[in-house]
C-alpha cells in the first residue's frame, strides 16, 4: 500500500476531530488551495483510510444511560464455534462494539441501553440464546472519564 504523508495525516486529524469541515477550511488551515485538498480526501476515501463519516450521538440526550460491558468466555474454540459467536454478535443491535481477545476471557462487548431491566432482557432473551457461551460476565460503567473515535495520528 502507498504511503501517506504529513499533509494526508494532518487532513486524517482534521477530519477526525470534524468531519463536517469543509474542504475550503481543510486548506485554510494547511495553508493550501481547496483543489488539491478535495483531492487527497478522495484518494484517502478510495484507498480505505477514510471509512465513512458519521455523527457522534448523544446517548443520555436519547435516555440510553446504562453502559454494560460483557466479558463472554465460550466453551469450544474451533474455528466454526468462533465465526457463528461472531456473525451472532454482528446481528444484535444492542452490541455496540465487540473485541476478540487474547488472555482470560475471549470476547469484549460493548452495550448501550435504557435501563437494567432492559439489559436484564436483553441477557434472557438474546445473549443467552448464543450457542457455546461458557462464562458471561457482566459490569456497568458508572461514569465516562475519556472517550474518543480518534486515533493518535
Amino acid at each position: 500500500m502507498e504511503k501517506i504523508d504529513e499533509i494526508d495525516l494532518n487532513i486524517l486529524r482534521i477530519l477526525q476531530e470534524d468531519s463536517k469541515k469543509t474542504t475550503k477550511e481543510i486548506a485554510e488551515i494547511l495553508n493550501l488551495t481547496p483543489s488539491p485538498v478535495y483531492e487527497r480526501i478522495r484518494r484517502l476515501e478510495k484507498r480505505g483510510y477514510i471509512k465513512k463519516y458519521v455523527a457522534l450521538i448523544d446517548k443520555d440526550l436519547l435516555n440510553i444511560p446504562i453502559t454494560a460491558i460483557c466479558m463472554v468466555s465460550l466453551r469450544y474454540h474451533d474455528e466454526g464455534f468462533i465465526d457463528k459467536f461472531e456473525k451472532q454478535i454482528k446481528s444484535l443491535k444492542e452490541v455496540q462494539e465487540c473485541y476478540h481477545m487474547a488472555g482470560k476471557v475471549d470476547f469484549f462487548l460493548k452495550i448501550n441501553l435504557r435501563s437494567l431491566n432492559e439489559y436484564h432482557e436483553f441477557v434472557r432473551l438474546k445473549l443467552s440464546k448464543i450457542e457455546n457461551i461458557g462464562v458471561l460476565e457482566s459490569y456497568f460503567v458508572l461514569k465516562e472519564i475519556t472517550r474518543t473515535t480518534g486515533y493518535c495520528i
